[in-house]
């Protein structure tokens, strides 16, 4: 049994894990869906004051709250960002590796809009100007079609503007403690991970997996997920 600590990307929830939570169950593991500060079910807790920093203590209290060890840590997308951090501060014992599911892998120093176009940061840096959070985007950027489309998009809330330029300073070195995987959502690929899709592929110590769906594959392709998961633990 491996226990697996999941990390949801911008303007998701634990919500998002829905289609994958029974069959991880099913399959004799735990997981712990995590929800950020500010977002779903926790968006009544939005404020100025949440950054990636907020969400980096989220994933730590869950870990020691629940004694985890050996956990499997997944991040989706700017959940890389939170899961570097927790690396980062959290104990040699409580992790046995860590998942990047098509996420940002960010360098010491760098924030979410690291790597992003100027033309990205310019409207995103309006847009939390004007209403204090990144409202989220059509789910068609995600690849998504139809009742998932519809689901997504029902579901989605405004990310908390105080993330998007939080620069992230970390030690590499007690990042890369334990072994790294990346999955590559690779029809559609999102854009804005292709630098991350590029490091891995030129850094040692990463294994990469491919999946043929977009950037939710929780959401399209949740049994794709469920065998790359349980194939890394």
């Amino acid at each position: 049994m491996a226990d697996f600590v999941l990390v949801h990307g911008a303007w998701h929830g634990a919500w998002c894990w829905k289609k994958l939570l029974p069959a991880l169950q099913a399959a004799g593991h735990r997981a712990f869906a995590v929800t950020l500060t500010g977002l779903a079910d926790r968006a009544h807790l939005m404020s100025a004051q949440v950054d990636l920093h907020t969400h980096v203590k989220d994933v730590l209290a869950v870990i020691h709250n629940e004694e985890l060890q050996g956990a499997v840590l997944v991040g989706h997308s700017y959940g890389g960002m939170v899961i570097t951090g927790v690396a980062d501060q959290v104990q040699d014992e409580a992790l046995s590796c860590l998942v990047y599911l098509d996420a940002i892998v960010p360098e010491p120093g760098d924030c979410w809009s690291t790597g992003q176009s100027p033309e990205t940061q310019a409207q995103r840096r309006a847009a939390i100007a004007k209403e204090g959070a990144l409202p989220p985007p059509d789910p068609k950027v995600f690849g998504l079609t139809g009742a998932d489309h519809a689901w997504v998009q029902r579901r989605q809330t405004p990310q908390p503007g105080g993330c998007y330029d939080t620069p992230l300073d970390f030690s590499p070195a007690l990042v890369q403690r334990w072994p790294r995987h990346f999955v590559d959502c690779t029809s559609p690929a999102l854009p804005t991970i292709d630098p991350s899709r590029r490091r891995v592929r030129s850094e040692p110590g990463w294994t990469v997996h491919e999946i043929a769906t977009g950037h939710d594959p929780m959401v399209s392709a949740p049994q794709d997920l469920l065998r790359v998961l349980l194939q890394i633990a």
